[in-house]
């Protein structure tokens, strides 16, 4: 019979409990930790749960090959904590829908348009599971071509856009 070990299946290539972020001339992240391991290029990746944004970062390299991972936005600081949030955002392209303000009808596929912080949108829901909750007031809609919108808050929305929202979810 054989033992499992409560190791980790592999190790870290950077030291999350010492890195130093900063972003290079060319926009680039970049990493170093106590040992002196830089990289440059780094990206961050968002894991789940996905409603849970500050917790489970994975840094990756343009490889795609993890580096590490930091469990806890709230522990980083200073510069490291500014360029990571930074660098999230601008990789996270998602409009927020104030309003809803039209649907083609309540069968897939079907048009939407709505009113987002970046102004109005159209846009085409292929299938009812592209609406998803993520905890107990978000709402997020995937389009037919993989943009995400974000619902922060249904309660918040008009009568008409609350309708369409309970028709899916």
């Amino acid at each position: 019979m054989s033992q499992h070990s409560a190791e980790p299946i592999h190790e870290s290539i950077l030291d999350c409990g010492s890195l130093a972020l900063s972003i290079d001339s060319l926009g680039r992240l970049c990493g170093e930790d106590a040992a002196g391991r830089r990289i440059t290029g780094i990206i961050p990746l968002r894991l789940f749960p996905l409603s849970d944004p500050d917790h489970w970062i994975s840094l990756v390299d343009h490889e795609q090959r993890e580096l590490c991972v930091i469990p806890d936005l709230a522990a980083l600081r200073g510069e490291t904590a500014t360029c990571l949030r930074q660098e999230l955002a601008r990789r996270e392209f998602v409009p927020l829908v104030t309003r809803i303000t039209w649907v083609s009808g309540n069968s897939e596929p079907c048009e939407w348009k709505v009113e987002t912080d970046r102004g109005p949108a159209e846009f085409i829901l292929q299938h009812e599971h592209d609406i998803r909750r993520l905890g107990k007031k978000s709402i997020l809609i995937i389009d037919a071509h993989g943009i995400r919108y974000l619902i922060p808050d249904e309660k918040q929305m008009d009568a008409y856009s609350r309708r369409i929202i309970d028709w899916y979810v």
